[in-house]
């Protein structure tokens, strides 16, 4: 299939679900994108270039460096990182999407293309006239921040308080990544603009009562987190391992999931961080070594949760 916008292929098509093997791509995707990211930062602190936010990297055109590219050394890999991250990445404009070139913001002008369905802080989410498909715009913010991620610090009753800030594009970039290995809506990233302004796409699927409980209706292979250790201002705060990385995974409230086609719930949204491991308290440290081991593991050994 090919996307309506850009023309580039895409597994995502209105309702559809993209089958195991579709899905392991769509992983595979995001996985690359962030190795291209992390690439693109190594190779510019290697040419002295020090960014304000990862927001300057990531609207990074191919030809930036290019009259210095003779020049050889970690200018040509410099050059070949923007290369490789633009690959992943395609730097597009608004108007490819249908929204005007002029307005103070072209996403609240008239667009005949795509029917805006909803929206936050982070993103407005929008959806196709031609096909249903979603289409995400997630919009820089202060300080060239985007999207959502915990903070940690030390909590007063609680080893840690995690508090959810802006955040950065990796951390979006992770975050999407997240929502995808829990087996949520299929998600794509098509494009960033040259204002920074991320896109991404997702099947579409019916909204949930608004303020229905969830707690009982959460992704598989999320575990649920001791009191004692943490406290987060976002619901349903969990600890998650992708790949043997830890991660805080929250804000999982009736808004952020939709039902399937094939009737399953399917989480759309959330706000994540890599957990800190070195978080400085020994029963903490020690709790997550046996959750990585038996998800089921108590916060203290030998003693279950119910008493302590």
């Amino acid at each position: 299939m090919q996307d309506l916008f850009t023309g580039q292929p895409t597994l995502i098509r209105g309702r559809h679900l993209p089958g195991a093997p579709e899905r392991a791509a769509l992983q595979h995707d995001h996985e690359r994108r962030l190795a291209a990211l992390a690439g693109l930062g190594a190779a510019a602190a290697e040419c002295g270039i020090q960014a304000d936010t990862d927001r300057d990297l990531v609207v990074l055109p191919e030809d930036e460096v290019v009259l210095l590219e003779a020049a050889g050394g970690p200018w040509s890999a410099l050059s070949a990182a923007i290369r490789t991250w633009r690959r992943c990445l395609p730097l597009r404009p608004l108007t490819d999407f249908g929204f005007p070139l002029l307005g103070d913001n072209p996403l609240e002008e008239p667009n005949a293309q795509l029917h805006r369905i909803g929206g936050g802080v982070e993103a407005w989410a929008f959806a196709a006239v031609g096909d249903a498909s979603v289409y995400k715009f997630y919009l820089p913010r202060e300080e060239k921040r985007i999207g959502s991620a915990f903070g940690f610090g030390p909590g007063e009753e609680t080893a840690l308080l995690a508090e959810a800030q802006l955040g950065s594009y990796r951390a979006l970039l992770e975050k999407l990544l997240l929502i995808q290995a829990l087996g949520g809506m299929a998600t794509e990233i098509t494009a960033v603009t040259p204002e920074g302004i991320l896109v991404a796409k997702q099947a579409l699927g019916d909204t949930l009562p608004q303020g229905e409980d969830m707690s009982g209706r959460l992704p598989d292979g999320l575990i649920e987190i001791p009191s004692r250790f943490l406290r987060a201002n976002r619901d349903h705060p969990r600890l998650f391992f992708l790949a043997s990385q830890p991660f805080l995974i929250a804000d999982l409230h009736a808004r952020n999931f939709v039902r399937g086609q094939d009737g399953a719930l399917r989480v759309i949204d959330l706000v994540a961080a890599p957990w800190p491991e070195a978080a400085g308290d020994p029963a903490l440290a020690a709790w997550l070594a046996r959750v990585r081991a038996d998800p089921a593991a108590s916060a203290l050994p030998g003693a279950p949760d119910s008493e302590l």
